[in-house]
């Protein structure tokens, strides 16, 4: 009887395990059927090579702003002003390097052109960090007023697209197969430092609980300005691919993808919480947004004044997917410990 009994305990923790994998990579199933709907109700989104390059090539900038809101939710922290990051740095350096008749002109230089818009990302990400770990603001209510700050920087710097950019400064995010490659690697880098290095265990520990990781020695300060200073830099990348992408620096760079990264970290499996979630799984939830957006778009079912409607929509679902997800966790764990 207590062998039978064993059995039965052996076979339920196996069952949890299973579930539980299954929840963390959610993703993959989710991205698998919908890949399988696609193809057969719209299969000119995939039909060919060129038609899969074009949807991970536009996938690039906002897969950089999920890698960058992936690594705050981690923290557990978030960032509002990826996308004002972006199209701020985008357009400031846009003006400097221009020669459109209301851009500043200043160089014409791509090296250095991409030295500053580094450089505008990393600063803002730094300030954000020192305003939230230094002076102690809430992190929403922080990036939230720089959100505000940045888009009306923006358009108060140009309210047209700045054109007559330096051919070097744009071939980045204008070469398909090295935009991707940009995207691959830094997933790739990001993955590798979250697993294997101090620091990125050091997020997860910072994220699951502050005050432990102080404990442990953790300069929990030190860590938070990092986060958000490599969530500034990976915007501020994402900025230069999508000026690279269009050709010039539209008017509306930026606006509303911090809702869209939101969604693809969500969607992949990143806590909202903090302390839990694969990088792995962000770039499952990127793809995922791409390839629905493009499949609408093939079909005629949206026009562009509906885009941010659907924005909306994926959002809704990806929290009503996380929060599922998160109710079924904790009965397991909790018939567990039971």
């Amino acid at each position: 009887m207590a062998t039978e009994t064993s059995l039965r305990n052996r076979l339920f923790d196996d069952t949890d395990d299973i579930v539980l994998t299954l929840l963390d990579n959610m993703i993959w199933p989710i991205l698998a059927i919908v890949v399988l709907g696609v193809l057969v109700f719209v299969p000119q989104t995939l039909r060919n090579f060129r038609g899969i390059q074009l949807l991970l090539w536009a996938a690039v900038p906002l897969g950089l702003l999920v890698l960058a809101e992936s690594l705050c939710l981690l923290s557990g922290h978030f960032d509002l002003s990826i996308g004002s990051i972006a199209g701020f740095s985008a357009m400031f350096t846009g003006m400097l390097l221009g020669t459109c008749p209301s851009c500043w002109n200043v160089f014409q230089s791509p090296v250095l052109g991409f030295v500053i818009i580094l450089t505008v990302g990393g600063t803002i990400g730094l300030v954000n960090g020192l305003m939230i770990a230094k002076v102690g603001l809430n992190p929403f209510l922080q990036t939230l007023a720089f959100l505000i700050i940045f888009e009306g920087a923006k358009t108060a710097i140009q309210t047209q697209p700045v054109t007559g950019l330096p051919g070097g400064y744009v071939e980045p995010g204008g070469t398909p197969n090295f935009a991707i490659g940009v995207l691959v690697v830094a997933f790739l880098l990001f993955g590798l430092m979250m697993r294997y290095t101090s620091f990125g265990q050091s997020v997860y520990a910072v994220g699951s609980d502050i005050k432990s990781a102080r404990e442990v020695g953790i300069n929990t300060d030190r860590l938070i300005i990092a986060v958000y200073t490599i969530s500034g830099l990976l915007s501020a990348i994402a900025g230069l691919m999508l000026t690279g992408f269009t050709g010039v620096v539209p008017p509306l760079i930026g606006e509303g993808l911090v809702f869209q990264a939101f969604a693809g970290a969500v969607i992949g499996g990143i806590s909202l919480f903090g302390g839990r979630g694969k990088i792995t799984g962000a770039l499952g939830g990127v793809v995922l947004i791409e390839v629905v957006q493009s499949a609408l778009d093939n079909a005629n079912l949206i026009s562009a004044t509906q885009i941010q409607m659907i924005n909306g929509v994926v959002l809704l679902i990806a929290i009503l997917l996380y929060s599922t997800q998160t109710k079924i966790r904790a009965r397991i764990l909790a018939s567990g410990a039971s």
